[in-house]
């Protein structure tokens, strides 16, 4: 009976003797088996038991568990929490709620003892339950191949790993350690209620398969182990495409190219837009396979609206060529878009001149008196922030500014026909947030260059232009 553990130890689970190891111990037989093993194979070991006030006898757990330490001659920490509180609070089930104080409880213990892994006695029964968890709920590759010996949970701590070195024993062999080693487990009345999912795969659905295949648990186990290789190669594909794919990733969002993105295959896409959501919400146990095909259909579809709702409070925002997942759009940048200054003031321009905008854009004024230069440049430029403009129609003082409401403005390629500047904005799908304060370069209540976009059809060059201005719009 666990003849490889030490390896297990060593070379899955990563762990060293000369750093201590923080041991969530609950006081059945998987934790207390876990304890003895580490002690026994000379790991210095802290026990950390949280109580979730759930129970009548949890406190009897807790001094259970502070005693068994104290016989083996370990220190222990025990506290407590209001799980039902805070799950109400939250808005989510029990389960999740001690799980989530559970591991934050473990991990603050980690960070105090500078402890080098949060040890923990999920077992192959774990193991398999967590699989078939997951397949009832329409897990993807990431879901199918459980847990590892060695996981870093970012919720938690980004940098401290959670390890299960009982990973390969099944819940029975822990019983029969605890027996032969003289430990005294405690039984939780909670695994047998009906009232938690995870139970009733235990109690009912593992028990009905199992009339149709006696080594059921035995296979996914092995199906499991299978599909940890298969995303093994699956994650080395993703990094990649991540790298290739991903603009920026902040603590509040996710940006995509969006042109980038949608070059990879569809399931590619998916665990793509998974790893967004689960970078943003380590938590979220809901990123079904529906959630991944309407965020996959939405990033596919240029015409499709800008905006859709994900889970968890988490959206998709089209912004030009950007995919955003996010929670909130107020956390975006503004420096990628030009702006005026927040103080609402109008720029007047001179010529030649160079005047500052928000976010380290600036404009560039010039005049241009070879008409021909100025005609080849426009001819083959493709910047939409640089563009020549007839100087015989400047007649007035030229100035920067937000739009106002009624401005018009007579696109080039339009003949002269006259549009709404919030009409073109839409039009153009420039987003809602960057409108107010997006540059307009003016004569009067003429606008004569939407930057980025188009000039004033008025003002275009000709083959009687004999001088030019020439704007530029950059970011330093």
């Amino acid at each position: 009976m666990f003849e490889n553990i030490a390896s297990i130890l060593s070379d899955q689970c990563g762990l060293v003797k000369d750093r201590p190891v923080i041991a969530g111990i609950s006081g059945g037989p998987d934790s207390l088996c876990l304890l003895n093993i580490l002690r026994e194979n000379g790991y210095r070991v802290i026990v950390a038991h949280f109580n979730h006030k759930l129970r009548s006898d949890a406190d009897a757990d807790a001094n259970a568990v502070e005693q068994a330490a104290s016989r083996m001659n370990i220190a222990s920490v025990i506290e407590s929490g209001d799980v039902r509180e805070y799950a109400s609070t939250e808005k989510m089930s029990l389960e999740e709620a001690a799980r989530i104080m559970r591991y934050r409880f473990l991990m603050d213990q980690a960070r105090r003892f500078k402890a080098q892994a949060v040890a923990v006695g999920h077992t192959a029964d774990d193991q398999v339950e967590t699989v078939l968890m997951h397949f009832i709920r329409g897990a993807g590759l990431a879901g199918l191949k459980g847990m590892n010996y060695r996981t870093i949970l970012p919720a938690f701590d980004d940098q401290i790993p959670i390890v299960r070195p009982l990973l390969d024993a099944w819940r029975e062999e822990t019983i029969v350690y605890c027996a032969a080693h003289g430990l005294r487990p405690r039984y939780d009345p909670s695994n047998d209620s009906l009232d938690f999912f995870r139970n009733r795969l235990r109690n009912q659905l593992i028990p009905v398969l199992e009339s149709y295949n006696p080594r059921f648990r035995e296979a996914l186990k092995r199906t499991s182990l299978s599909l940890s290789g298969d995303h093994e190669i699956l994650a080395r594909v993703l990094d990649d495409a991540w790298k290739a794919s991903t603009v920026q990733k902040t603590a509040d969002f996710v940006s995509f190219d969006s042109s980038a993105l949608t070059k990879h295959p569809l399931g590619l896409q998916r665990q793509l837009l998974r790893r967004a959501i689960e970078s943003l919400h380590p938590d979220n146990l809901d990123v079904t396979f529906a959630v991944l095909e309407r965020a996959a259909n939405f990033v596919n579809d240029p015409d499709h609206r800008p905006r859709m709702d994900l889970t968890g409070g988490l959206h998709l925002l089209r912004e030009g060529e950007l995919v955003y997942v996010l929670a909130d759009t107020s956390d975006l940048p503004i420096e990628r878009w030009p702006q005026m200054p927040d103080n609402g003031n109008t720029i007047p321009l001179k010529l030649p001149s160079s005047v500052t905008l928000s976010g380290g854009w600036k404009l560039t004024c010039e005049r241009w008196n070879m008409a021909s230069l100025a005609m080849e440049q426009a001819r083959s430029n493709d910047d939409p922030f640089q563009v020549w403009l007839d100087a015989r129609h400047i007649s007035g003082a030229l100035e920067l500014r937000a739009r106002h409401d009624g401005d018009r403005f007579e696109p080039l390629g339009m003949g002269g026909h006259e549009v709404k500047i919030s009409d073109f904005f839409i039009n153009v799908k420039l987003p809602q947030r960057a409108r107010d304060k997006w540059p307009l370069l003016c004569m009067g209540s003429k606008v004569v260059w939407v930057p980025g976009y188009r000039p004033a059809h008025s003002f275009r060059l000709t083959e009687s232009t004999r001088q030019a201005l020439y704007f530029s719009m950059t970011r330093g």
